[in-house]
């Protein structure tokens, strides 16, 4: 297998993804040896181990510099916790930002500190432990705990955290570790567990696979290396919330001002990769200029189907940004740093503001920025990522809509019916980068229903940050049969089970259940697919209320994993996927539903 000098950060990007692990040792304990139900293999499922890719912000990031701090009781010293020090950031927010920040240009770390990624499953089990609890805190330590509760092995599960403030082709070599070691530790493939952006992850090292090796063995390589692959959470066509965080700034929860977190963002290349694009439009050919121009250098030319041009918002409910700009274009009329209060004031009321909007295809291709540059002379930066970093990646342009991933068994699964935004007005604020604009009004996907203020409302609503038509393009994964199934969340006998088997499916068109619900019941819905590509299954969860951050730490979505490994495990499972008829009451490990 051809390797690459390893570069500083390669090594996560290749893969880190989360694993449906607990699902495996499970059912080591109970079923033993040999693959069973039409979803399963001819291999010994005892010899599965889970490979984990955390999200944006979900990966512990330690110094790697000595750094004197003054006027604070805290320094900073190799291996010292960076991301996610609480205590060092209110107490120290100057040297914490040293050594956080990275050069807008060229991804660098400041002169004076550096920091990297931690590793194993500690670096991603708790940022920050015994400070700060919940979803900020707490990413992946509920779902190791529940591993280690079901007797996993500690060599199955793999975690392989990155420095995710890095743009794709900055992380380090891909060189196809984490799986090769998995395969032998193990002595068999991986579950592929991402969550958010490690979903992103992910798909940029099946499609640097792709030009590394033979067209013939790529099939081969990710048969032998991943049984199955469980998309969490995934932003399939980005976040709108990666927007807010660009212009105005957001702080997750952090104690910064909204400009100190505006400064972050805009300052790590991989915040590009969470920007909102257009369904419709796909980047050229890269397997073309791969083979017959060379991998460096190329810029990804985007190419727009007509619906791009016949529907207003590029496949979204609304136009993503519209923001009020002074008339008169000049810098002057954009205050800088030095600039005071009165003539800032005075500068704004030269011109009548003007109302600019943006859909998401021209947010993607970097127009929002060009248009707003004069005003906002930062947006150069951004400008300067995408093109480098995004539209000239020589394996991809990661802001265009992604086809299956060619793996056996793919499931995508997503909490929805959560208040999630998914457009913002923006004004100047009258005040210097980073507080420049200021948001003068949201557009939500409100909770239960998909409506928006304007434009056109999605069918449901999204995860809370991600936006449901984001969540659902995977359903275009689905063939053309679909049987969807509606089960409670809570356990229960069947009886109030939905069933509709083959429902008609159109790529493009969306597919909904049409069933009933009862009000303040959770349900799951099941969209589920063996039969249109022989010996592949493609499923869909829909989970009511699970919200985007949370979702990795709830017990009914373990359960369900557990649920679909085990039917795979089982020798005497007749059918392609788990059957939802009923769980067995009062069972709190290892709830089966008839097979």
């Amino acid at each position: 297998m051809p390797r690459r000098r390893l570069r500083r950060g390669d090594l996560a990007c290749t893969v880190a993804v989360a694993v449906a692990v607990a699902v495996a040792a499970v059912a080591v304990a109970a079923v033993g040896a040999v693959g069973g139900g039409d979803g399963g293999a001819d291999f010994d499922y005892r010899k599965l181990s889970g490979i984990i890719i955390p999200g944006f912000a979900s990966t512990q990031l330690r110094a790697w510099s000595v750094l004197d701090c003054p006027y604070s009781p805290f320094d900073f010293n190799p291996l010292d916790s960076v991301w996610l020090d609480t205590a060092k950031l209110l107490s120290a927010v100057n040297c914490w930002l040293k050594c956080m920040l990275l050069d807008p240009y060229n991804q660098t770390d400041h002169p004076e500190c550096k920091s990297r990624p931690d590793s194993g499953l500690s670096a991603i089990t708790e940022l920050d432990p015994g400070y700060i609890t919940g979803p900020l805190s707490s990413v992946w330590k509920e779902w190791v705990k529940w591993c280690v509760e079901f007797g996993i092995e500690a060599n199955a599960i793999i975690a392989v955290p990155y420095d995710w403030r890095l743009p794709p082709s900055m992380l380090e070599e891909r060189d196809l570790l984490t799986f090769e070691t998995a395969l032998k530790l193990r002595g068999g493939p991986s579950l592929v567990f991402a969550h958010s952006m490690g979903n992103n992850v992910f798909r940029y090292f099946l499609e640097w696979l792709k030009l590394e090796i033979a067209p013939k063995h790529y099939i081969r390589w990710l048969d032998e290396h991943i049984h199955a692959y469980f998309a969490v959470g995934a932003p399939l066509l980005g976040s709108t919330e990666a927007v807010k965080a660009a212009l105005s700034g957001a702080t997750f929860g952090l104690p910064v001002s909204e400009g100190t977190a505006r400064l972050m963002f805009n300052a790590f290349g991989s915040s590009l990769w969470l920007m909102p694009f257009s369904e419709y439009c796909k980047a050229d050919n890269i397997y073309w200029k791969h083979f017959f121009e060379g991998k460096g250098g190329c810029h990804h030319r985007q190419q727009c189907d007509e619906m791009e041009y016949k529907s207003e918002y590029s496949g979204w409910p609304t136009n993503l940004v519209s923001i009020e700009v002074p008339t008169v274009r000049d810098t002057e009329a954009y205050p800088s740093i030095m600039d005071t209060t009165e003539n800032i004031t005075s500068s704004m009321e030269c011109g009548k503001p003007t109302l600019l909007s943006f859909s998401a295809r021209e947010v993607s291709d970097g127009t929002l920025f060009k248009t707003i540059k004069d005003w906002d002379p930062q947006s150069i930066g951004l400008i300067h990522q995408l093109e480098k970093y995004y539209q000239g990646d020589p394996v991809l342009n990661p802001l265009t809509p992604w086809e299956r991933p060619p793996i056996k068994n793919v499931f995508c699964i997503y909490g929805l019916d959560s208040k999630t935004e998914v457009g913002y007005y923006f004004a100047p604020s009258g005040k210097p980068y980073p507080d420049n604009w200021i948001i003068t009004d949201i557009i939500y996907e409100f909770e239960g229903s998909g409506n928006s203020v304007t434009g056109k409302p999605n069918n449901s609503s999204g995860d809370g940050t991600v936006s449901y038509n984001s969540l659902s393009w995977c359903k275009n994964w689905l063939g053309p049969k679909v049987n969807i199934t509606r089960a409670l969340q809570a356990e229960h006998d069947g009886s109030d089970l939905q069933t509709k088997m083959n429902v008609d499916h159109h790529v493009g068109q969306g597919i909904l259940p049409n069933m009933t619900r009862t009000p303040h019941v959770k349900y799951i819905t099941y969209f589920e697919d063996a039969e249109s590509i022989p010996g592949w299954r493609t499923a869909v969860w829909e989970l009511d209320k699970a919200n985007h951050r949370n979702i990795v730490r709830m017990p009914v979505l373990m359960r369900e994993l557990w649920l679909e490994m085990w039917h795979d495990m089982h020798p005497d499972a007749k059918s392609k996927f788990v059957t939802k008829v009923g769980l067995n009451q009062g069972q709190k490990k290892g709830p089966v539903r008839n097979r």
